[in-house]
């Protein structure tokens, strides 16, 4: 049975290192510490994994980490839940996870629901998008840009 802890809601500059001289400090044992990072840019997500030596040691990792302030946060500790499986990208069919069935019932249909038609303004009788002559390729934009897309340009 595995003994692991899951830190969560931990600052960017957090490594392996700074978790094991806090349990260091608290005389808390770990037998492996991993650090969760983004694989292309080796930035942490924001999450670590504690592999405690038994269940009474993992008790008090928990006892001692969750709801700890660090920084203008309170970190999460709870027991890790084992990893879920995975879907290959165009498997259809595939299962959750090994050994797993797929649940009985027609497929998922993950796609956005479909916009309801707005009554009594001016955008319900406009012409489709496709229709649009201000919609075509290379044309000029008809307004200022979304702040989403100003943030979007400033970190490309």
């Amino acid at each position: 049975m595995s003994h692991t802890v899951f830190l969560g809601n931990l600052p960017a500059w957090v490594t392996a290192d700074d978790i094991k001289s806090w349990l260091m400090a608290e005389n808390l044992m770990a037998d492996q510490i991993k650090v969760i990072r983004n694989p292309e840019t080796q930035e942490s997500k924001g999450f670590a994994f504690i592999e405690a030596p038994n269940q009474e040691e993992m008790a008090s990792i928990i006892r001692r980490f969750d709801r700890a302030p660090l920084e203008d946060r309170l970190l999460r500790a709870n027991p890790a839940q084992p990893p879920r499986g995975r879907r290959p990208v165009g498997a259809p069919g595939a299962t959750s996870a090994p050994g797993q069935e797929r649940p009985a019932g027609p497929p998922m249909d993950r796609r956005r629901p479909a916009a309801r038609p707005r009554t009594g303004d001016a955008a319900a009788t406009a012409a489709p998008r496709g229709d649009r002559p201000d919609r075509g390729k290379g044309k000029g934009k008809s307004g200022p840009p979304s702040a989403f897309a100003e943030e979007l340009a400033k970190a490309l």
